[in-house]
C-alpha cells in the first residue's frame, strides 16, 4: 500500500485528500459547536498546506505510519464539553468513511455511463482505501488518536486517571504496533468488511 511505485501519481493526491478532509472535519465540527480556535489558527480550510506535517506525510507514504498537524481546540467553548469532544473526535474518521463511500459511488456511476478511465479508477480506488484505513487507524484507542478521545469520554474519573498513564508511552506503543505489523493485521479485516458493505450498498442501486 505504501512505498515507491507507478501508482504514486494517484496515491499522493488520494492521501492528501484523506488527510485534509480528516483535519478539516475536526476543525469544522469544533467551529460549529462554538469553538473558534481552529478558525483562529487557519485550520478551517480545505487547503492541504494548512494541515500537512511534512515528516508525518513522508512517513505515511513510505513507512505506513504518519500524521497530519493536529487541530487545536478549546473544549471549554463547547456548550456540552463531553459530547462536544466526542463529536469533534469522530468528525475526522466519520468524514473519511463518507469520502470512501463517495469514491465507491463515483466509481459505479462513472462506470455505468462508460466514462471511467483507468486513471480515474485508480485514483478512486486509492481514495477509498486510504480513507477507510486512515479512519480505522485514527479510531485506535491510543493517545493522541481520535479513538483515545472517544474512549476517554466514556470512562469514569478513576478509569480515566489510569488510562492517561499510558500517554507518555503512547507514541512508542503506536510505533511498535505499526512496525511489527500488528496495526495492519487489526485494520485489514475491518477495512475489508467496511469496503464490502459500502460496495454492497452502492451495488443495490447500480
Amino acid at each position: 500500500m505504501f512505498g515507491l511505485d507507478t501508482d504514486m501519481i494517484y496515491r499522493i493526491p488520494a492521501l492528501l485528500v484523506a488527510l485534509t478532509i480528516h483535519e478539516y472535519a475536526h476543525a469544522q465540527a469544533a467551529d460549529s459547536l462554538g469553538d473558534s480556535t481552529p478558525r483562529v489558527y487557519g485550520r478551517l480550510t480545505l487547503n492541504p498546506l494548512a494541515h500537512l506535517d511534512p515528516i508525518g506525510l513522508l512517513l505515511l507514504l513510505f513507512a505506513g505510519f504518519g500524521w497530519a498537524r493536529p487541530v487545536a481546540i478549546n473544549p471549554s467553548n463547547f456548550r456540552n464539553i463531553k459530547s462536544g469532544i466526542k463529536i469533534v473526535a469522530f468528525a475526522g474518521p466519520g468524514s473519511n468513511f463518507f469520502v470512501a463511500f463517495m469514491a465507491i459511488l463515483f466509481t459505479a456511476v462513472l462506470g455505468k455511463v462508460g466514462v471511467l478511465s483507468v486513471g480515474v479508477f485508480t485514483f478512486l480506488m486509492w481514495l477509498k482505501v486510504y480513507n477507510v484505513w486512515f479512519a480505522l487507524f485514527n479510531l485506535i484507542p491510543i493517545p493522541p488518536l481520535d479513538g483515545s478521545k472517544l474512549l476517554a469520554s466514556y470512562l469514569s474519573p478513576k478509569q480515566l486517571y489510569q488510562y492517561q498513564k499510558i500517554q507518555p508511552y503512547s507514541m512508542y506503543i503506536l510505533l511498535a504496533l505499526v512496525f511489527t505489523g500488528v496495526v495492519g493485521m487489526i485494520i485489514r479485516p475491518f477495512a475489508q468488511v467496511i469496503l464490502g458493505l459500502m460496495s454492497g450498498l452502492v451495488g443495490l442501486v447500480f
